[in-house]
């Protein structure tokens, strides 16, 4: 449902049936409900409807860079809350690099030029700068200078 580690911060005894769980558990159904009937609107209902995905599996987004800490303590608290001492299974933790999970087309096609980890020597620098419509010798304009220009422009 997304909503466990609600239930696992609760303070009711664990125990099925409880009627307070109950009520808790059908007003997270409605809202779940409510929630994701239709096209999400606005920033609040998309922003409501990716946080109800990450709480529905809190170990798939520990690598985020903005909830990752909290999906890795919630996810934590699911597993010890699965563990069975008993069992005869060792529990093992996945230790992984933090990832960013953002990527960007854009991203990966720039990162693949021959410049990404080294900048151009001067000889190829001028080469593009000739294909590309030459080196502007005089440098970028100074303010003084665009105001001038477009005060020019206007009196025209």
């Amino acid at each position: 449902m997304g909503f466990s580690i609600c239930c696992l911060s609760c303070d009711a005894p664990d125990v099925a049936g409880l009627a307070r769980c109950k009520s808790c558990m059908d007003g997270h159904a409605k809202f779940r409900e409510r929630l994701t009937i239709g096209k999400a609107t606005t920033k609040a209902q998309r922003l409501a409807r990716e946080f109800v995905t990450m709480l529905a599996d809190p170990e798939g987004y520990i690598d985020d860079d903005d909830h990752g800490k909290w999906m890795a303590r919630y996810s934590s608290m699911i597993s010890d809350h699965e563990h069975d001492p008993e069992s005869t299974q060792s529990r093992t933790t996945v230790s992984r690099a933090r990832v960013s999970r953002k990527t960007s087309i854009i991203r990966e096609v720039a990162n693949q030029n021959k410049w990404v980890d080294k900048p151009p020597e001067e000889s190829e620098m001028d080469e593009l700068l000739a294909a590309f419509g030459g080196r502007d010798e005089e440098g970028p304009m100074t303010w003084d200078d665009l105001l001038s220009e477009i005060e020019e422009m206007l009196e025209d």
